[in-house]
């Protein structure tokens, strides 16, 4: 009975706090604005879900994990060793979190030379083999070469664990071929295009080999991502490639993304298949991506070679460390479980929208812009929005649900009062 009446009243006193809390939140915008309230807003949701964390009853394995971390960052309850020292102990060193920052991106985020040289060779000569298969499979089809790419090209790999991209281009005929932005189409979607079929009356529907891939006279991303799904999970002889190569490859038939399984003895290689033709600008590609809904037969607007191009731009006029920030900061969220989904695009735009401002990019401010960087993404996740650099209408937390923007805001916030944490 004391024991129940102990766990009602914690649970009463964290509903009061927890009013409070809802009650400052509310009222958070009319105080201080949208702006202010960002971070805020975010802190409060934080501070409430400690409140009911301590109000809810905790069972044994609780108890255990929260007695255990408290053992292990208290010194004096440490055990004494039980192995004699060989040496006499150094002095305790009390590093920066600069100094932490760079440790990290030296152990964690920096992939050896060797390794890199080994994934290129690797992807390159895949590369040739799919575009041998694919003239002998489908000599009809115009695809241009296959060219990997990606953050291990660009020197932006974080890890092992970013995807190469392996680009299938398809050749339309010019003329015959009009790009009609997303917003103008019924799926009314800033990031995409549609590619419509033109001259009809002049060049009549099958004097294209990309005919057969119309839907409603435009050319199909799902109806071509299929053909090349079908290809790469049942038709291609991958054994037989990968003993050629020295490694094994397997097509990830769980992905909705045309996604490679690599495995080499010294390391582990995603490759992604990427259909792609030629964007509105000099430079854009627009890819053959999974989409829902009204927008499934679109091509998605790639923008990592705008954002590679810009990041470079910047960093070679200052001499600046604006993609070491990038690879910093995907390397903490790739290995966080809330952090983890916010993925490389909306990073790259945080670093973006700092990167442009005028302001001492060198090494020794690596720290700082990380903390800006930060309280960046808090605001953003607090008003649910991140325009995209490069396009102002494309919103690039659009996907996320609200629970997935709750766990990072709070992820973020508590990041940001112990950074050290993250790393």
């Amino acid at each position: 009975m004391a024991e129940f009446s102990q766990n009602r009243g914690k649970r009463r006193g964290g509903e009061v706090l927890g009013g409070a809390v809802d009650f400052l939140l509310a009222n958070a915008r009319l105080l201080l604005g949208v702006g202010g309230a960002a971070v805020l807003g975010i802190a409060t949701l934080a501070v409430k879900r400690l409140i009911d964390r301590a109000a809810s009853p905790r069972d044994e394995d609780d108890a255990k994990r929260e007695s255990t971390c408290l053992e292990d960052k208290g010194p004096a309850d440490a055990d004494p060793p039980t192995s004699p020292q060989l040496c006499s102990p150094a002095p305790s060193v009390c590093l920066t979190f600069q100094e932490k920052l760079l440790a990290f991106e030296r152990d964690h985020v920096t992939l050896p030379v060797a390794h890199v040289a080994l994934a290129k060779q690797l992807a390159g000569d895949i590369a040739l083999e799919l575009q041998a298969y694919l003239r002998s499979k489908f000599p009809e089809l115009p695809f241009g070469a296959l060219v990997p790419g990606g953050p291990l090209y660009d020197g932006l790999q974080a890890g092992a664990t970013d995807p190469v991209r392996l680009l299938v281009p398809l050749v339309l005929e010019p003329g015959l071929w009009n790009l009609v932005p997303g917003v103008d189409t019924v799926a009314q979607d800033p990031r995409c295009w549609a590619v419509r079929r033109t001259q009809l009356e002049f060049h009549p529907r099958g004097s294209s080999p990309w005919d057969r891939f119309l839907v409603g006279g435009y050319l199909s991303s799902r109806v071509l991502l299929e053909l090349l799904r079908k290809a790469l999970t049942a038709s291609v002889n991958w054994p037989a490639i990968g003993s050629l190569l020295g490694c094994l490859i397997r097509p990830c038939v769980a992905s909705e993304e045309l996604l490679l399984e690599v495995q080499h003895e010294c390391l582990e290689l995603p490759v992604a298949v990427l259909l792609a033709i030629a964007g509105a600008q000099a430079g854009d590609l627009l890819l053959a991506w999974p989409l829902e809904g009204l927008a499934g037969n679109l091509w998605l607007q790639d923008w990592y070679p705008a954002e590679a191009a810009q990041l470079r731009a910047l960093d070679e006029r200052d001499a600046g460390t604006r993609r070491r920030l990038l690879l910093l900061l995907c390397g903490v969220c790739r290995g966080h479980p809330a952090l983890g989904r916010l993925g490389r695009g909306p990073l790259t735009q945080v670093v973006l929208h700092l990167g442009e401002q005028e302001a001492d990019w060198a090494e020794e401010a690596l720290g700082e812009h990380f903390l800006q960087a930060l309280e960046l993404l808090v605001g953003s996740l607090e008003r649910a929005s991140l325009p995209c650099h490069f396009s102002r209408g494309v919103n690039l937390l659009d996907g996320l649900r609200e629970e997935d923007i709750d766990d990072m805001g709070c992820a973020l916030y508590w990041g940001l009062r112990a950074p050290e944490g993250l790393l």
